[in-house]
């Protein structure tokens, strides 16, 4: 499992002109799922991104995290974040998740994260041609891999 975790001071999704989830201060987190992905994953990625010290403390140092400053976020499933341009020009797809895995494992994730933060979470419409705008604050923008904890 991948994420790309952008600290946003604004951020929301359109899906065909209509706004499907809008925050203020808080995570846009986009995530990709390979079809090797589990529970496992799904836990030890909501629990470093909640606990990821990202915002600023009182003296200007990246030491608060999300539930820290109460934030909100909004989750976003990427299956792009699995492509491969080893070979050509074109990306491949192959080790992103089919939508029968890909479904289950992203609704998963957003649920465990939701009870990680202790909130409700803005999600996009999965498989949906979004529009998403942000106002990336910093910019923070980090990039994690479950496959690549250690």
């Amino acid at each position: 499992m991948r994420a790309v975790i952008q600290r946003v001071s604004e951020a929301s999704v359109h899906v065909e002109g209509k706004m499907v989830s809008s925050i203020n201060q808080g995570l846009l987190i986009l995530i990709g799922i390979e079809e090797k992905d589990s529970q496992e994953d799904i836990d030890w990625l909501s629990g470093k991104i909640s606990r990821l010290r990202i915002f600023a403390d009182e003296a200007g140092v990246m030491n608060k995290s999300i539930l820290d400053i109460d934030g909100d976020a909004i989750v976003v499933s990427q299956f792009t974040l699995h492509a491969s341009i080893k070979k050509g020009n074109r990306p491949s797809y192959i080790k992103a998740a089919k939508p029968d895995i890909a479904i289950p494992l992203y609704e998963s994730f957003v649920q465990r994260f939701e009870l990680d933060l202790g909130k409700k979470i803005g999600t996009g419409v999965f498989g949906a041609d979004m529009k998403i705008s942000l106002l990336n604050d910093g910019p923070v923008t980090i990039t994690v891999d479950t496959k690549n904890k250690e």
